[in-house]
């Protein structure tokens, strides 16, 4: 059974001290890892300027040597010798997998680099670098499968999904990407995740119904659930601990 929880670096903001939040960070990290079996830790999510996956990995990974670690790589913000020497550290660090995705806009107004993250994928492979690193795609939570062709001929480990609603979406995947791997990516229902629970479209009270049977569904199907909470760390932690 893998639960994986995902982790959003500190934001690097003028009136903040990023040492001290990176050292909280890591912390957080601590706790829940005794509840967990993996991490993924994110890059800029919404486009916002945070500590790299990297540096605050790299310190993980020796505070908790037996961690598995995936992380995010935005492509939108780099360019290919930035993506190969992105690639490069997560392997001499160790981390076991990447998502590479479009990732959203800077918030900074920087321009796009213009790479794709499947064909990304594609070039990777051709140097057999998912040799030494599972490669992930993100997927729609209800793809049109027609569509996304460019991804499944990629031939990535796996996608990770966005935030799924209900079990039908996941079979649904699973049925239709059978030579992949499926990480549905789930919204811990809390009051403090109701801002996040809006920008996603998703009805929290109904989600909330029955959470912990929707995740031992879900897990069923995939093999593996990651769990999202950006703003109730403490009360995911306390459902990791009296569940799992």
């Amino acid at each position: 059974m893998t639960i994986r929880y995902e982790a959003n670096p500190p934001k690097i903001l003028p009136d903040v001290n990023t040492e001290e939040a990176i050292i909280k960070f890591v912390d957080k990290i601590k706790i829940i890892s005794e509840k967990c079996d993996a991490i993924h830790i994110t890059e800029n999510v919404l486009g916002h300027q945070r500590v790299s996956p990297i540096k605050v990995g790299e310190i993980i990974k020796k505070e908790i040597p037996n961690l598995p670690i995936t992380v995010s790589l935005r492509v939108r913000d780099k360019n290919e010798g930035e993506i190969i020497k992105f690639v490069d550290t997560c392997i001499s660090i160790g981390f076991t997998g990447i998502l590479i995705l479009m990732g959203d806009p800077a918030q900074s107004g920087a321009p796009d680099s213009g790479q794709i993250p499947s064909l990304v994928v594609t070039k990777l492979k051709e140097k057999r670098y998912d040799s030494k690193i599972e490669l992930y795609l993100s997927i729609s939570n209800k793809p049109n499968f027609s569509k996304i062709e460019k991804k499944i001929k990629a031939e990535p480990k796996g996608f990770m999904t966005q935030v799924v609603q209900n079990i039908q979406q996941v079979q649904n995947l699973s049925d239709n990407l059978k030579e992949f791997s499926i990480i549905p990516i789930m919204l811990f229902p809390s009051e403090k995740n109701q801002k996040s629970a809006n920008f996603l479209g998703l009805n929290l009270s109904e989600y909330s119904k029955e959470f912990n049977e929707f995740v031992k569904e879900v897990h069923k199907i995939t093999g593996d659930v990651l769990i999202t909470s950006p703003n109730d760390f403490n009360g995911l932690n306390e459902y990791l601990k009296n569940n799992f």
